[in-house]
């Protein structure tokens, strides 16, 4: 099989590749709390996974997860003010090393340009690499506002196409079909170490899941759970999902590609 991961690749793999194909995928993903049964880099862990299908599917070349610079005070598990006590002493580690000002002293604000910065510096080097698109994953929620922000600005003066999206996201619209719980006039936005998040997991690195490590008494507490009950978690919805997903991106990165020849 041809390789995929540019990483990897020698100069003359990547020139014969990017001709065929001037897709790059960049999957995004935090280090991050995901529960007893998860490993802390499910988020970057799911992300490369699918774009690493998606290019075996499509076509295309996946880049090294960025694995670091977004900002750490909130939109992290660590930081949530209901379990950054639980999951801190389950890691052995202060909960005030999660909470305001922990980073350095660098406001929340400051982090966010931070995290901006770094991606606009990752398109313009894909750029200058010769890809004509990119497709950013989020494996991470909340990382597309950040991921979509920047390709937005970046797109006024660049005419690589750029699109970033999360996998839960991307198929928003067939949640219900696949059993999701989703509320009425509200898109599927996924959840964090639950159902969905680990299913998916066991279908793309079925090791790295163990369920034996949950409390199976019903009622017991779950440390940093949202979403549906990760005990439900099964292979055969991860691989419905993940299906859905990579016929998802795999068009959407031949639109993009599409849209990159008119411009």
């Amino acid at each position: 099989m041809a390789k995929i991961n540019y990483e990897y690749m020698l100069p003359h793999e990547i020139l014969s590749a990017r001709k065929a194909s001037p897709l790059a995928y960049l999957p995004l993903g935090p280090i991050e709390w995901h529960g007893l049964h998860n490993p802390v880099g499910l988020d970057a862990l799911k992300a490369k996974a699918l774009c690493e299908l998606a290019a075996e599917k499509g076509g295309g070349l996946v880049m090294p997860p960025l694995w670091w610079g977004e900002h750490r005070e909130i939109q992290l598990l660590e930081a949530n003010p209901a379990t950054r006590e639980a999951a801190a002493q389950k890691m052995e580690l202060r909960p005030e090393d999660f909470s305001f000002g922990s980073m350095g002293g660098k406001t929340i604000e400051e982090q966010a340009h931070f995290y901006n910065e770094l991606l606009f510096h990752i398109y313009q080097q894909l750029a200058n690499l010769g890809f004509k698109a990119i497709f950013v994953m989020c494996g991470h929620g909340p990382l597309p506002l950040y991921a979509n922000f920047t390709a937005e600005v970046f797109m006024r003066k660049s005419p690589v196409r750029v699109f970033a999206t999360s996998e839960a996201a991307l198929i928003s619209a067939h949640a219900k079909e696949l059993g999701c719980p989703v509320k009425e006039g509200e898109d599927w936005g996924g959840d964090h170490a639950g159902k969905w998040e680990t299913s998916i997991l066991m279908a793309l690195y079925p090791e790295l899941v163990d369920l034996s490590l949950l409390p199976q008494e019903e009622d017991a507490e779950l440390i940093g759970i949202m979403g549906e009950d990760p005990r439900k978690s099964n292979l055969e919805f991860g691989k419905s999902a993940v299906e859905l997903i990579l016929n998802a991106m795999v068009d959407k990165g031949k639109y993009l590609l599409q849209e990159a020849e008119t411009i």
